[in-house]
């Protein structure tokens, strides 16, 4: 479970995020959307860690996410940038391989059971055949395919994922949406641009703007014309469950 207690978080004299208050649920997406610059990738690193906010706080399983130790917290929690990057020129296999690293000893080798582990995640995201490959020579769709598959190998009951699919084309955008809906265990919080693909997905939506929570409730709730045009600015409607756009 993840608890956001009236988070608040500014930057220099800009004030990101203000008194964001949920609580995410176990076993459930949860779209997190709202217009570039609201503070949508800013509210996922507070949640990682990565960021500590200026008020309120996060809890992971009722503790202070400040509070769980580096190895502790990379147990609990998987972190998907938005730009899939690697500072090292590991193979795609040991780029997913890194994913262990939480669960090992000090000079401890992989085991089988990690290289198992590593190849099942591989297989999902349709990365296996990648294996050897260097990062130059993957394209973007590809390497951020390979970061998703070392989050889940990573096995954590949290998973946080920056535009994961922003740069797959429409069949992968499909498959890791698939595989996400299948992680029926996991906490999931997914930064999402595409409302329809969300609403097919996501259990609920974090409707964030301008800093502040909007809405946070079902997806097919929250995302309704009002809360669209107040938060885009533009017109739309419902069709048969989709939504469509007016010109």
């Amino acid at each position: 479970m993840i608890q956001l207690s009236h988070l608040s978080l500014n930057f220099a004299d800009r004030t990101v995020l203000r008194d964001i208050d949920c609580t995410l649920q176990p076993g459930r997406i949860t779209a997190l959307m709202g217009p570039n610059g609201c503070g949508k990738t800013t509210l996922l690193r507070c949640i990682g860690g990565l960021l500590t906010p200026d008020g309120g706080q996060v809890l992971i399983d009722g503790l202070p996410v400040r509070d769980y130790p580096a190895r502790l917290l990379a147990q609990k929690v998987a972190f998907v940038r938005q730009h899939a990057q690697t500072d090292f020129d590991f193979s795609a296999f040991e780029t997913v391989l890194m994913g262990r690293n939480p669960y090992q000893r000090r000079l401890q080798n992989e085991s089988q059971a990690d290289w198992d582990i590593v190849e099942q995640c591989m297989r999902q995201t349709a990365t296996w055949h990648l294996r050897f490959a260097k990062p130059a020579q993957m394209s973007g769709g590809e390497l951020q395919r390979v970061m998703i598959a070392r989050a889940l190998a990573q096995q954590t009951p949290v998973l946080l994922l920056d535009e994961p699919v922003s740069n797959l084309d429409i069949a992968h955008q499909l498959e890791i949406m698939r595989l996400l809906r299948q992680a029926s265990d996991k906490t999931i919080l997914i930064v999402i641009h595409d409302l329809n693909l969300a609403l097919q997905f996501c259990d609920d939506l974090l409707l964030v703007h301008d800093g502040h929570l909007l809405f946070h409730g079902p997806i097919a709730q929250g995302l309704t014309p009002e809360n669209i045009r107040s938060v885009y600015g533009v017109e739309s409607h419902t069709a048969e469950g989709r939504i469509l756009f007016d010109y």
